[in-house]
Parts: C-alpha cells; sequence; structure tokens
C-alpha cells in the first residue's frame, strides 16, 4: 500500500474512529485502527466488537492495499506533524506502516488487516431517510436521559421505534422520561422498534456535521445490529435485546396547574440552585405561584445547605391553575432545560407526589417527564 493525504484530513478521520478503539481488549488488534485503500480513497475504521466506526478521505492511491496499526500511536504521531502532505507506505512483508511528512519519518508496527472484524455494509436499498439536523436535535433532547448503569440493560438504550411516516425516541433511567417525535420523508410499511445503546446515538450526533443532509437507517440481516449512513462516515452498533418499558401509561394526561417561563430564565435558576443542592440529591423546591390580583404571577426556585448556605431565585411566570410547591432534582431540569431552544417553556404538574412535565412551547414534538423529590432529602 502507497497513499499520500493531508495531515488535517488524516487527523480529523482518526479523531471520529478513534471514539471506537478498543481501549480494554485482550484481543490487540481491537486496539488498532484499520487504514485500507477504497475506490481511490483512504478509508480507516475502529471498532470495541460494539459499535464500528469507519470513514473516508480523500488521498492519491498508487499502490492498493491495508493494515491496522495501534489507534494512539498513529493519532498522536499525526498530531504531532505540520499540516503537510503525509506519505503512507506499507510493506507487506513486515507488516511495518512507513510515515513521512516534510522533515518527520516515522515506522509504526502494524498487524494484518485480515484480522480485523468483518464490518457489514450499509443497505442502499432498504433504508430509513432521517433530516440530519432533526436525528441530530432528537438525540440531544432525548440520549442524556437513558440511564448510566447497567442493573438494567434495556433502559442503557434509547427505544427507537417508526411508525408510517413519524419516527419516536424515548429513554429513561426510572427517574425521568425523555420523548421524541419526529417526522420522516418516507414511508415505513411495517411498524416496527429497535433499542440503540445511548452511547452509541452520543457518537452519531458527534459526527453529525452541519453541511450533512440526511443520515440513512438500515439494519443487516440476522446481525442484531443498526448502521447509519452519513456520506463518509458510516456507524454500525449492536442493538439491546429485551423489550423497553411501555412508558404511555406513566405520562401524565391532565393538569392542575401550568406555569410558563422563559427557557433562560428558568435554566439559570436552576444552574444556580443546583451549587447548594448538590449536598441534598441535587433537590430543590419549586413553587409556582399564580397572581392574588395585585402582583404578578411567578416561580420560586429555593435550596438550601446546611453546611454552605441557601439560594433563592424568582422568575417571571405566566400561570394558568393552582398554586403548587414541588421538589425536583435541579441537575435533571438544568439538563433537560439545556437542550430546549425555544424562547418559553411550560412546566405542568398536578400534585407534589406526581411527575412535572416539561415542553417546550409551541413545539408538541418533545415532552419530558421528571418524578417528584421528597423534601429534606
Amino acid at each position: 500500500m502507497r497513499v499520500s493525504c493531508l495531515q488535517e484530513n488524516l487527523a480529523k478521520g482518526l479523531s471520529i474512529v478513534g471514539r471506537a478503539v478498543s481501549t480494554r481488549s485482550t484481543l490487540p488488534v481491537l486496539g488498532n485502527v484499520l487504514l485500507a485503500t477504497d475506490n481511490g480513497r483512504l478509508k480507516l475504521s475502529a471498532t470495541n466488537l460494539e459499535i464500528v466506526i469507519t470513514c473516508w478521505i480523500g488521498a492519491k492511491v498508487e499502490d492498493e492495499g491495508s493494515i491496522t496499526v495501534p489507534a494512539r500511536t498513529l493519532s498522536d504521531l499525526v498530531g504531532a506533524l505540520p499540516q503537510e502532505r503525509v506519505d503512507l507506505d506499507l510493506n507487506d512483508t513486515t507488516q511495518t506502516l512507513h510515515i513521512a511528512c516534510a522533515r518527520t519519518q516515522a515506522n509504526i508496527k502494524g498487524i494484518d488487516a485480515q484480522e480485523f472484524p468483518l464490518v457489514p455494509e450499509p443497505d442502499k436499498e432498504n433504508r430509513i431517510r432521517i433530516e440530519a439536523p432533526v436525528l441530530k436535535q432528537m438525540i440531544s433532547q432525548v440520549a442524556f436521559a437513558a440511564a448510566t448503569d447497567d442493573a438494567r440493560p434495556t433502559l442503557t438504550g434509547v427505544s427507537t421505534s417508526f411508525d408510517q411516516s413519524q419516527m419516536i425516541m424515548a429513554a429513561t433511567d426510572g427517574f425521568r422520561l425523555s420523548v421524541r417525535a419526529a417526522h420522516i420523508p418516507g414511508h415505513v410499511e411495517q411498524p416496527f422498534g429497535i433499542i440503540i445503546p445511548s452511547r452509541a446515538l452520543t457518537d452519531v450526533a458527534r459526527v453529525i456535521s452541519d453541511d450533512l443532509e440526511a443520515v440513512y437507517l438500515s439494519m443487516p440481516d440476522k446481525r442484531n445490529q443498526v448502521i447509519f449512513d452519513m456520506d463518509n462516515i458510516v456507524l454500525v452498533s449492536q442493538l439491546i435485546d429485551g423489550n423497553f418499558p411501555d412508558y404511555r401509561p406513566i405520562m401524565p394526561q391532565r393538569h392542575n396547574t401550568r406555569a410558563v417561563l422563559g427557557t433562560a430564565d428558568f435554566r439559570k435558576a436552576c444552574r444556580t440552585a443546583d451549587i447548594f443542592a448538590r449536598e441534598s440529591s441535587h433537590t430543590a423546591q419549586v413553587s409556582i405561584e399564580p397572581s392574588d390580583g395585585f402582583g404578578s404571577s411567578h416561580a420560586i426556585i429555593k435550596a438550601t445547605s446546611t453546611e454552605t448556605g441557601d439560594n433563592v431565585a424568582r422568575i417571571d411566570a405566566s400561570v394558568d391553575g393552582e398554586p403548587v410547591e414541588i421538589a425536583f432534582n435541579v441537575k435533571y431540569m438544568t439538563e433537560v432545560l439545556n437542550v430546549i431552544d425555544t424562547p418559553q417553556v411550560a412546566l405542568e404538574t398536578t400534585s407534589p407526589m406526581e411527575p412535572g412535565v416539561i415542553k417546550p412551547v409551541g413545539d408538541t414534538n418533545f415532552v419530558h417527564i421528571i418524578m417528584p423529590m421528597q423534601f429534606g432529602r
């Protein structure tokens, strides 16, 4: 193999696939990145057996070939090179990759590319088109609510379902629930649902560029995998087996109080309250107070720390319904407010012992449910 490419393109490609490199595997090849010529381009690929990330960069190919080399070594080396042309030359006999750039020369010992796991190809015929900006926002609004421990594996994933022209993503860790719906351009004949690891979706969102128009989702037969095709980047993820809990029964169908607040003001108040709520499981009191005919309606967010002190923030709100005092995890509240981009947000409550519902005002596609906390906890 003899290939030339630009340092900045190679560095960017290695950064993208590096997210999939295994750091703990007993198989040395999983700590490597695959470099292979492919139709006049250089293909880079890495896997930890849970996800595979492949990307293609522009290159001048003189001789075809492939090799795997330690990902960290190559990435660190390329990152230290000047932004000039990089020449890659493989010695097939010794499986050594020679790298030359400007006045720098290096040799990296590799492992035969035949040792690298096979990577499934995207299905160009049976696939679902999703607008890239829509998918990126869906992931940002849902994946953070997934569980981070493996006690219940299904909860570490995101329920992703398709029915006709609608796609729904949902995630919960048992304390909060995020649900996001979106329209897809195509039409799904047979409704189906899968559970995608939240970590894989986070990686998908990270590699979606601002100028990418669409992501194509497909599933290879009998492999329990999902493939995201993003032009010059393909991510393959294992799916999570099991049944995602039916979350529809816990979604409140009514409310006694609805407060509309400025998203930025509410976010700032929750973030400030969390400074004093950390030692009490991030618990803060949220009081919704309608107008009494003299003063304006408002919300008060209050947090108290026996060690540090306390904090009270009062923000304007448009309130419809009864006054209510309810305790929430303000860390969770801040996280959901971080992914809402509408100027105003609605907080709907029924009682201090029932879940609160957060909705962006003017956007009916997203809903977030957060369980109440106990005062003094």
